[in-house]
């Protein structure tokens, strides 16, 4: 089994860039495909980013493609989520997941039996 946490999160305003990381622990990444989600108050979490095992497959939702980028140093055991251009609605809370599937990055949040506690991200205008 393995443990998430997430860090990087924090107060910027619209345009600005983020990196948040996620750091696991218990076992090694490798064996993991990992994703990013968010949560908007009073609504599901929605599906930012994802990345195989190896980083060769990433997926991306919509609203972030060409401003966010997925990435992993599983050396490090750490995944993590460079967000550039923000705007005000990214504000979310941001979690990193992982998926016993390795090879491909999946949307769906039921894939992914792994959760970290969050961190917030809030954009000002």
């Amino acid at each position: 089994q393995v443990q998430l946490v997430e860090s990087g999160g924090g107060l910027v305003q619209a345009g600005d860039s983020l990196r948040l990381s996620c750091a696991a622990s218990g076992r090694t990444l490798r064996a993991y495909s990992m994703a990013w989600f968010r949560q908007f108050p009073g609504k599901e979490r929605e599906f930012v980013a994802g990345v195989s095992w190896s980083g060769g497959n990433t997926l991306y939702a919509d609203s972030v493609k060409g401003r966010f980028t997925i990435s992993r140093d599983n050396a490090k055991n750490t995944v993590y989520l460079q967000m550039n251009s923000l705007k005000p609605e990214d504000t979310a809370v941001y979690y990193c997941a992982a998926d016993n599937f390795a090879y491909r990055a999946r949307a769906p949040q039921a894939e992914y039996a792994y959760w970290g506690q969050g961190t917030q991200v809030t954009v000002s205008s």
